[in-house]
């Protein structure tokens, strides 16, 4: 049955399916090799190898916020969801799937980002300010050399997620869940320190740390 099938259809309709399923496979494995497991050293989002490929500029839609439909536990895809270099200040994804997403020199700051799925994003250098993650599920992603002063994760699951070189100032982790390797490396970062500007929290307190001297 399914050799009729693809007999019974035209050239054009073969060409666009094996497109479609090299897009789905490719940005498969890219989620895959950016973020393929929960130990901190593959949370980091880099491979000595591994490189990201280049911003397809021509794709005008491409900057917009976007649910999957695919499920988030596999971070995959029908393309590369990249949103790097992109202007999304004050945007509003709640309960958004944004698994598998790719992010550098992106401004999200002050996004509602609340209820959200981030599982195995690559969130690197780039501008979260004043977002708000609460309830969010962030796991397995990287957040290296980011800026997210007086960011929001209260009740927010971070298992796996890294903060290295990131500016944590101002930042609530009331009653979120962290890995307690991760919450290590929150707590040696000498950026965590202040209060939320919205809910007052101490950053340090809030995730557990012992108070700065």
């Amino acid at each position: 049955q399914t050799s009729t099938y693809l007999g019974a259809m035209n050239t054009h309709d073969l060409e666009r399916m094996k497109e479609s399923l090299s897009n789905l496979a490719l940005a498969s494995v890219i989620a895959l090799s950016l973020l393929s497991g929960p130990l901190p050293a593959m949370a980091d989002g880099q491979t000595e190898k591994f490189k990201l490929p280049p911003i397809d500029f021509n794709d005008k839609t491409r900057c917009s916020l976007s649910s999957s439909t695919i499920g988030q536990a596999n971070a995959a895809r029908d393309k590369l969801y990249d949103l790097r270099q992109c202007k999304l200040s004050g945007a509003s994804a709640p309960g958004f799937d944004l698994s598998g997403v790719i992010m550098t020199d992106t401004d999200v700051s002050k996004a509602n980002f609340k209820e959200a799925y981030f599982s195995k994003g690559y969130l690197q250098s780039s501008n979260f300010d004043g977002a708000d993650f609460t309830n969010a599920i962030v796991d397995r992603a990287s957040f290296k050399g980011s800026s997210l002063r007086g960011a929001i994760f209260q009740n927010a699951v971070l298992t796996g997620t890294t903060f290295d070189g990131a500016d944590l100032e101002g930042a609530d982790f009331t009653e979120a869940a962290i890995g307690s390797f991760d919450i290590k490396g929150i707590c040696k970062n000498p950026t965590l320190k202040g209060e939320n500007p919205v809910t007052g929290a101490d950053s340090r307190l809030s995730a557990g740390c012992i108070p700065s001297s």
